[in-house]
């Protein structure tokens, strides 16, 4: 007996869809349901998000970004382009793989096959709050491979004998993400070897048992342009809310919630809220944006805070919901600290939004001073309006640490890249990172990072803005 899953509260969801009935129990009064409006929106936006990445790469078929059914794993045998829109702040060094997990009937088994020593890979286990519950792969289970089960909050079986690890989502849609690091295009064929060796199977396939009863189904609801900017995102974060059980920790949050008719499955229609509730949740979102915008400014672009405070377990967030916000605003899915350091380039040395329509800038790192990481470093470009990848002449991306042998050093040892929308010629094209010609941001990225970027004893350095064309 591989264990009984409750199937409670799911019917909601098919009322919740299909009826449309108000939002029930909104007993706030107006200055209390805008100070709630403004927490939820910072807990729920993330979850939202994530459906609406669960939706393009699993519901839709018929989307270009699908990669696969629920339960299956979908290969992306290339890197990351500036036509992949799929969710923000993508890399482009580690072609995906991609699982959409549904724990409701029964856990799945990922087996990974061994690969060289010296290539990265990794595999986040993601929830549906966007917090990393366990990693498999390099640096958490080694290069060897194994099988590995994963498991929804109310499965009740007991772990096979010849699987290598259990693993426990806090919610029944789970998402696994897979990142095998590309050396080059020559590299390629490899890639797709390593990622066809990826297996995906129920656990009663993978024991060759008869298979539970199938979980009911769910109507899954077509994301809106302005789902995740508007009081509608309460009605796509009540309708994921019915995959995850209510943690006790949040007992007293979900309770505030429910008084702006917030809960598990519940119905939400914004139509049948009145003028003053509707407008009380919109001051809410505004108040939440504001809050975000001023944190942005002095805590992230002053890199006070860093991405590794932004990723990672419950644990590890304790609480802050504002820090898994602002992970999921600018980089959903972003990796933890102890896999991957994220820097953001938000701004010049001056603290100067970049724009490379105002500016042409250099990157400088010391002789011996290159990011620190034992697996692989990137720099990767984006653009600071859709926070995608950003097409260019050359279809280059970033500037990794494989590509050190083709970059020109300066004379002392050191290295500089030049950051800009136009080729800076031909003498400095191999260390052109080419940008946008409006606002931009580049992410360095530092797989496996070593101690001293976390100590603070090695320092990033900071854009500098050159030929100015103001």
């Amino acid at each position: 007996m591989q264990g009984a899953i409750k199937a409670a509260g799911y019917s909601l969801m098919t009322m919740f869809v299909s009826c449309g009935v108000g939002a029930q129990g909104f007993t706030a009064s107006p200055e209390e349901a805008r100070a709630i409006a403004k927490e939820a929106y910072l807990y729920g936006f993330p979850v939202v998000e994530m459906y609406k990445t669960l939706y393009t790469q699993a519901i839709d078929s018929k989307s270009p970004n699908y990669k696969a059914p629920f339960n299956r794993i979908g290969n992306t045998a290339e890197a990351f382009t500036a036509k992949d829109t799929a969710f923000v702040t993508p890399n482009a060094d580690t072609p995906y793989s991609f699982v959409w997990m549904d724990l409701r009937s029964e856990p799945l088994i990922l087996s990974l096959p061994p690969i060289e020593e010296h290539r990265y890979y990794s595999v986040q286990l993601i929830d549906a709050y966007t917090q990393n519950f366990a990693y498999l792969g390099t640096r958490s289970t080694g290069n060897n491979g194994g099988h590995f089960m994963i498991a929804g909050p109310e499965w009740q079986g007991q772990q096979p004998v010849n699987i290598d690890r259990l693993l426990r989502s806090e919610s029944n849609i789970t998402y696994a993400l897979y990142r095998t690091q590309l050396f080059d295009e020559k590299d390629l064929t490899k890639v797709k070897q390593i990622q066809q060796g990826y297996k995906v199977e129920t656990l009663s396939h993978y024991l060759k048992q008869k298979a539970p009863a199938p979980a009911p189904k769910v109507s899954w609801p077509k994301p809106t342009p302005t789902m995740s900017e508007t009081p509608d995102l309460f009605r796509y974060l009540n309708f994921m809310l019915a995959f995850a059980p209510p943690q006790d920790v949040e007992k007293d949050l979900m309770a505030r919630f429910a008084k702006i008719g917030i809960g598990s499955g519940a119905p939400f229609d914004v139509k049948k809220l009145s003028t003053e509730q509707r407008q009380a949740l919109e001051d809410g979102i505004s108040d939440a944006k504001a809050e975000f915008a001023g944190f942005k400014k002095d805590k992230v672009d002053s890199h006070q805070v860093s991405s590794g405070d932004f990723f990672g377990t419950r644990d590890h967030l304790k609480g802050n919901y504002l820090y898994r916000y602002a992970g999921a605003n600018m980089g959903i899915f972003g990796n933890s600290a102890e896999e991957a350091n994220y820097i953001g380039y938000f701004v010049d040395k001056d603290g100067q939004p970049a724009d490379a329509s105002k500016h042409d800038y250099t990157l400088h790192f010391d002789k011996g001073a290159l990011p620190p990481a034992d697996a692989f470093w990137s720099l990767t470009m984006y653009d600071g309006k859709n926070k995608l990848l950003v097409a260019n002449p050359l279809n280059r991306y970033l500037i990794n640490s494989r590509m050190l042998p083709d970059l020109a050093l300066d004379a002392d040892g050191g290295l500089t890249l030049y950051v800009q929308h136009a080729n800076p010629g031909k003498d400095k094209q191999t260390n052109w990172l080419p940008a946008p010609n409006g606002p931009f941001y580049g992410i360095l990225r530092l797989y496996l990072p070593k101690p001293e970027v976390a100590s603070g004893e090695w320092k990033m350095p900071l854009l500098d803005p050159v030929n100015s064309k103001q």
